[in-house]
């Protein structure tokens, strides 16, 4: 089952349990589906790394929103971007622990047989196409800077 297809199963659910913030996030995610599948040169349904991409652009989205609720002192926004972010979670896998993330990474660095700080591009590549869902970009990035230069 695709995800569109997953979401809107679950927006039927959510209106049947009166549940908003749920229907709100489902609601979100497959505005970004459709608004992916219509985009100018796009043809046929979106493959799985596509809709991991939109998913993992939600729920950065989620996050970066509720750090400026937090900062700014808006618990009832905090609350609801919170709420809508757990949702999204659902659909993504499983993030890695900072050791699965080590790991990983220097798996990747050893198939690429990455040296030192030059490489970190190569690695990068790779790490963001294996660990895309599982581990924020940024969290990537520190984690192979560190690796690469240890």
């Amino acid at each position: 089952m695709s995800l569109k297809q997953n979401v809107e199963g679950q927006i039927k659910s959510a209106m049947i349990a009166k549940d908003k913030v749920r229907l709100t996030a489902l609601r979100a995610i497959k505005s970004m589906i459709l608004l992916e599948e219509t985009k100018e040169g796009f043809s046929g349904t979106l493959n799985a790394d596509d809709e991991m991409k939109l998913l993992t652009k939600a729920a950065k989205q989620r996050k970066d929103s509720a750090d400026i609720y937090e900062k700014q002192g808006r618990a009832d926004l905090l609350e609801v971007e919170l709420a809508e972010l757990a949702v999204i979670q659902e659909f993504l896998p499983k993030a890695l622990t900072d050791e699965e993330l080590t790991f990983a990474i220097q798996e990747i660095i050893n198939v690429t047989g990455a040296a030192g700080p030059k490489d970190m591009g190569k690695v990068m590549g790779v790490a963001s196409k294996q660990l895309a869902g599982k581990a924020e970009g940024k969290a990537i990035s520190e984690k192979v800077k560190s690796l690469l230069n240890s």
